[in-house]
């Protein structure tokens, strides 16, 4: 976990401890490392894939940043980036 949590500090120029949640996903591809500051201590979860792989975007900049929806999906195993938002405009009065 101290890796990890060097990596965050080092190579991602984040601050590991400010309750954001930074996953990682080794070559194979079929497991997620998250690790994330609860406010009491560094916590470090695991999850695996029993067949298939996680699906992982190409990374431009070394990180990028989910949704809360983005990050549910892809820690269910199902493919996120084929999900399409649905565009709302924003009422100009109450109904």
């Amino acid at each position: 976990m101290n890796g990890l949590v060097a990596m965050v500090a080092s190579a991602l120029q984040a601050d590991p401890y400010c309750g954001d949640v930074f996953v990682f996903r080794p070559k194979r591809g079929d497991r997620l490392r998250l690790v994330f500051w609860d406010g009491t201590g560094m916590v470090l979860t695991t999850k695996w894939l029993e067949s298939g792989r996680f699906v992982w975007p190409p990374i431009r900049e070394g990180s990028m940043r989910l949704t809360r929806e983005e990050f549910a999906l892809l820690v269910a195993g199902l493919d996120w980036t084929r999900v399409a938002r649905t565009t709302v405009k924003r009422p100009t009065k109450a109904a």
